[in-house]
């Protein structure tokens, strides 16, 4: 009991006591603070420095990026042009079409057919072998 009135006679006295009034900072001039010169002059750098670092990537942006995805297209053409050439070569080849692939075991393995029919959901008739005619 003694315990609960020592609590309540602390609290009420902290309540109760006078609270001080908090004061203002005095403002310095910003001619005689060093610390606020020295943050100016770090801000200052900082921005200095991001704008060079913008630039230099800008810069190897446009002459370096975009040249780049220009050649890699460029070789990317070439390489499907000579593929379709070699594709439609083996097709002349072979009367118009192209040869069947062979039929191996291990290929198109199926336990039961899928709802859709034999056909995987993203068949096409120029990349895959068609199930239903197997």
């Amino acid at each position: 009991m003694s315990g609960i009135l020592a609590r309540t006679a602390i609290r009420t006295a902290t309540r109760t006591a006078p609270r001080r009034s908090r004061g203002f900072a005095q403002a310095v001039a910003e001619s005689e603070n060093p610390a606020l010169k020295t943050y100016l002059a770090e801000e200052q750098a900082l921005a200095s420095h991001a704008a060079h670092t913008s630039d230099l990537w800008r810069k190897i942006s446009f002459y370096v990026c975009v040249p780049a995805i220009a050649v890699c297209c460029a070789w990317v053409y070439n390489v499907e042009t000579e593929h379709a050439a070699h594709v439609e070569h083996i097709k002349h080849e072979n009367g118009g079409e192209l040869p069947e692939t062979p039929a191996y075991d291990y290929l198109n393995r199926r336990g039961k057919p899928f709802p859709w029919g034999m056909n995987s959901l993203f068949f096409n008739p120029h990349a895959n072998k068609n199930m239903e005619d197997a």
